[in-house]
């Protein structure tokens, strides 16, 4: 007879690698591994084989890395969402999709149970959680950190220790991290003491310490459409080699290095050590290329909407109405969101050196200090008294009491030296 599967969330790390025997001596089922490719460096076929080793009944590898920048960072860049001021969201965009691709398998393999090795205190379980039982609410989810005896990264160590199982990481190197076509993460070691200083020079894998980028900066040219990147200084580049790209160039740079606690879903903070060259490349010059190309209001009401979602996709909620809904929105101001933007990049720093758009809406005959036809300047006298207008009646009121009325107890009028009325400053 055969025996129930279990499709694994697998990644070759250390804590999917004791989740293979644990699940066996725990579960009376046969293991179906998943690796899902969102752009992380692996050596795919030596991963494969260890998860065969390891007790594996099969183990598939999916590329997705097209959809990945196509339905989940783009949409995400267009909106300029970010958590908490900082994080650019890189492993929070791909899990919605790894999650997506884990019940794909599920169906195909008649699988009864999903499993992952998200941590009972971690963002990645809720994000894993959700993006499943979004797609399949009848499968069940096993999180064997969240009922296990294991403790530590030590601990799982040593579980692998005594079964003779090799160990997928060195002792000394041991953070915690993800990494995607988009960023990679560091947590763990002495990141757990926010007084302490990361040690860049041991821990970064794509990005170089801005002390020890080149002296001379770099320029980037990019150009957008509706919102989305599609050419790299003047030659047009498909989204993963873009990203791939910049990666490259912003990396060598000491571009994108963010030490943040932060605010987990459970409750609680963590720090933690992002790289995300490319994407705060990509950040800065969507948002260069909006200010031109936004009016004021729509500009303003889109960055409280990109708070928004940033904490809708931080906390794994991508798969929601709400969120397709904000995305929609997004898409409509990006119609015009079309044009060329030059950066300068110079030892972690990323400065504008030029913006154009066809669809700019900074007019020189209305901004130039020299006078134009559509603009009079005797025309912000009345603009200035409607736009005014509460603060003079205030005033008024003001006086009003101050020439022998009484105000009501705790309206205490403001004295004003008339002097320096009209004090530029």
């Amino acid at each position: 007879m055969m025996k129930k599967k279990i499709v694994l969330a697998y990644s070759g790390g250390l804590d999917t690698t004791v989740i293979i025997p644990w699940l066996k001596e725990n579960y009376d089922c046969a293991i179906v591994a998943v690796c899902v490719d969102v752009g992380q460096e692996a050596d795919w076929d030596r991963i494969t084989q260890r998860a065969l080793d390891t007790g594996a009944l099969s183990c598939f590898v999916a590329d997705v890395k097209q959809e990945y920048v196509e339905n989940y960072v783009w949409p995400a860049l267009k909106a300029n969402a970010c958590y908490e001021d900082k994080y650019l969201l890189g492993t929070s965009t791909a899990r919605p999709l790894i999650a997506k691709v884990l019940v794909d398998y599920a169906r195909k393999e008649g699988a009864m149970a999903i499993a992952h090795g998200a941590t009972g205190k971690g963002n990645d379980q809720v994000r894993f959680d959700l993006g499943i039982m979004a797609f399949a609410p009848d499968l069940e989810i096993i999180a064997p950190w969240r009922i296990w005896e294991l403790r530590s990264r030590e601990e799982e160590i040593e579980y692998l220790e005594k079964r003779h199982i090799p160990v997928p990481m060195k002792k000394q190197d041991s953070y915690s991290r993800d990494d995607n076509l988009w960023h990679i993460s560091h947590e763990g070691l002495e990141l757990e003491d926010p007084a302490t200083e990361p040690s860049l020079e041991r821990m970064l894998k794509m990005t170089v310490p801005p002390e020890k980028a080149p002296d001379q900066a770099a320029y980037v040219e990019l150009s957008f459409e509706q919102g989305i990147p599609v050419s790299l200084n003047g030659k047009k580049t498909k989204g993963v080699e873009l990203i791939q790209a910049l990666n490259t160039l912003g990396g060598s740079h000491g571009i994108g290095l963010v030490d943040l606690v932060e605010n987990r879903v459970v409750g609680m903070k963590s720090r933690g050590v992002y790289e995300t060259p490319g994407g705060s490349i990509l950040y800065y010059a969507h948002q260069e290329l909006e200010h031109i190309c936004l009016d004021r209001q729509t500009y303003a009401f889109k960055q409280q909407v990109g708070i928004k979602l940033g904490e809708l996709i931080y906390g794994g909620l991508w798969f929601t109405p709400l969120r397709e809904a904000l995305s929609v929105f997004v898409d409509s101001t990006q119609k015009t969101v079309t044009g060329s933007v030059r950066l300068k990049l110079y030892k972690g720093s990323i400065s504008p050196a030029g913006v154009s758009s066809p669809y700019s809406l900074y007019n020189p005959s209305i901004a130039s200090f020299t006078t134009g036809d559509l603009y009079n300047h005797g025309d912000a006298r009345g603009f200035i008294r409607l736009y005014g207008l509460p603060v003079l009646v205030r005033s008024l009121m003001e006086q009003a009491h101050i020439q022998g009325e009484v105000l009501p107890r705790g309206n205490t009028p403001v004295q004003r030296d008339p002097k320096s009325a009209g004090t530029a400053g």
